[in-house]
Parts: structure tokens; sequence; C-alpha cells
């Protein structure tokens, strides 16, 4: 059996992407594959147990559910870090990680490890990437976001760790590269990483879509108290709108991938975003969604209007520019009912990396 660990450089650089396309092409190269992700720092509870939210995304993909528990083995509390530091035990965590891998790994052609971030994190409770990839004897692709020389000065500190681990780093992938200097980074990446031995599997373009957050997630940031289009929440956001001008000029804003933050008392701007919604034949130009601000509840007219349509509408009192400040500083995952998003994921790495040299790569 062939292993891979992934980890970056850091945080949300793209990691479980990565995971979800090597995956899907290594299955499509008829390998039976597994996933672990034995640290997670994110997690929502399922039957009971808590479990990382990325392990929850790639058993739904790969209809994997009965083996969730086993996909991640240690999720990061609120209290772990404290309760660990008074009462270190890292021989109980690390065999816990050993028995889900050995449940998951079973019969397995290959498996992908998924990190948890840059190599020295979880090294607070003794679990750092560098550890686990050690202990499941595990060579590391890191993966790193677009550019030269900031990605590779880093690459070579997480490599520092690593090293002194005893862990090999087998090969790097940029993510969400320029597309317009897509083969600059490519060439200038790959000779200067090769100055130092090391591998350039990979160069995937950025595609805005992998990031643009759903109206689902943007009420559950804004923590906002959902009005209408309680089923319409799966829409992606492209951009926001925010409702200073006059409806005349708004109108030419509003479109499909738009959310609009409008004061509650901007009952005229409100009207306008509903107005192609409640035209019928025109649900194409509807906005993805709609934010109201300040508080301020609509007039129960416009309300019942509002109610005709499908368009998510959520109230919150911030400020609409607090609100745009919020959105922006989301951490947005792939969600797994968010099938298109996934597969886009999954073409890009199949088209942008080298998945024959990550095979080779691997360490068995």
């Amino acid at each position: 059996m062939k292993k891979v660990f992934i980890a970056a450089t850091h945080q949300n650089e793209g990691k479980t992407t990565l995971s979800l396309g090597l995956l899907a092409a290594l299955q499509n190269r008829g390998l039976d594959v597994g996933f672990i992700k034995p640290v997670g720092q994110r997690y929502m509870e399922v039957n009971g147990q808590k479990i990382d939210e990325d392990a929850v995304l790639v058993a739904a993909v790969m209809d994997r559910e009965e083996e969730l528990a086993a996909m991640s083995p240690i999720a990061v509390e609120s209290r772990f870090t404290r309760e660990y530091i008074d009462a270190p035990r890292p021989d109980d965590l690390l065999d816990r990680i050993t028995a889900a891998f050995h449940q998951v790994s079973q019969g397995r052609d290959f498996m992908v490890i998924e990190g948890t971030g840059h190599a020295g994190v979880g090294s607070v409770f003794d679990l750092s990437n560098a550890r686990v990839a050690q202990h499941l004897g595990a060579g590391v692709i890191l993966v790193t976001g677009g550019g030269i020389g900031r990605p590779i000065d880093e690459i070579m500190l997480n490599r520092c760790l690593f090293a002194a681990h005893g862990v090999p780093v087998i090969g790097v992938i940029i993510n969400r590269a320029i597309p317009e200097k897509l083969e600059m980074i490519r060439d200038y990446a790959g000779r200067g990483l090769a100055r130092f031995g090391v591998d350039l599997l990979g160069v995937i373009p950025l595609r805005p879509r992998l990031s643009n957050p759903t109206v689902r997630q943007v009420v559950d940031g804004l923590k906002g108290r959902l009005l209408n289009g309680g089923d319409s929440l799966d829409h992606k956001i492209e951009r926001c709108v925010i409702g200073t001008m006059s409806p005349h000029t708004a109108l030419d804003h509003f479109a499909p991938g738009v959310l609009a933050i409008l004061p509650g008392d901007r009952e005229d701007l409100l009207l306008a975003a509903m107005s192609s919604c409640v035209m019928g034949e025109r649900q194409s130009y509807c906005v993805s969604g709609i934010v109201l601000t300040r508080g301020i509840l609509p007039h129960a007219t416009v309300m019942r209007l509002v109610k005709r349509t499908q368009i998510p509408v959520v109230l919150v009192d911030d400020e609409s520019y607090s609100v745009v400040s919020k959105i922006h500083d989301l951490t947005v995952k792939m969600q797994p009912n968010d099938t298109e998003t996934i597969q886009l994921a999954q073409r890009l790495v199949e088209k942008h990396v080298d998945i024959d040299r990550v095979l080779a790569a691997a360490t068995s």
C-alpha cells in the first residue's frame, strides 16, 4: 500500500481540494483508495461523535459514511489543549490514530492522509503534522499559495521541521495561481524548487468558485435571522452589492451571484432586488440573497411580497460595511451537497497535477 500526507504552508491553502482531486484521480486509475484526517480542528456532531468537517465531506463524496469515525479519530475541542497540558498523553493519542489508520487502510491500494496546516500545527499537544506523518510513515506533499518567492521560502521552512522528524517532502503543489501567470510560475517555481531538490508536482489555477461562499454559509457566519428562502440557501455568492444607490442604478447590479446588502428601511431597493424574481419567467435574473442590516424589518406589506419569492433574506443587527467585512473573513469550506464545486476541484487536480509522479513518489 502506498500513502501520502497532505500538508500546507498555511491553513486553508487547499489541502482538501487536493485530497478530493487526488482520491478521484486515483480511483479513475482503478485503485482502491482510503482517506484519513488524523487531527481535525473544525468539527461537527455526527451521530453523537465529533467529526472533522473535511472528513465528513470526503466520506460523503466517496460514499464511505460507515468509516466516518475512523476517518477522523481526533477532534480538537475548545478545552482540548488546556486539558492536554494539564495531563499530557501522547501515546494514547498516537494509539488512536494508529488504530483508525489500520481500520481505514485495510485492503487499500493507496491512502491519502490530510494534515491540519503547516508542519508545526499540533505541536502543543505533541501531534504536529511532522510527527503524525513520521508516525504513519508517509512522505509529504506540501500545498502552498500561488507565487514564486514567498512560497519557496515557506516551503523550505516547513521542510526543515519535516526533515527533523525524518519525513521526506516528496513534492510541492502550488494552488490558486493567477491563470495568466500559470506557465511563468510553473517555470520559475519549478526551477527554484529544483535547486533545493524538491519536485514541483503541479500548479493549480485560481478558480474563485472554489472559495465563494453559499448563502447558507453567510447566514451561519453572520448569525442572522432567516426571514425567507430556506430552500435556496445553497446559492453561490460571487460578489456583494451594498445598497447605497438609487433603485434605478441598483438594477444594473442586481444579478445572479449577487448578495444584496440593504438597510431594512430601504424598501425601494428591496423591491428592486425582488422585481425580476416575482415576474415568473425571469428566475435566472434573481439575486442570490439579501441581507437586511441594522436590525430593521421592512414594512409588513413589503414582507408579504418577499414571501412570494424564493430569495433567501436574512436580518442582522450589523451595519452594511461590518457585514461585508465579516463575509470577507469567512473560512469557506466545500459542502457535501455542492456537487458542481466538488467536481470542479476534482477536474482541476486531474488536469494540473502530475498524478503519475505522485504515485511514483508516494511512500510504501
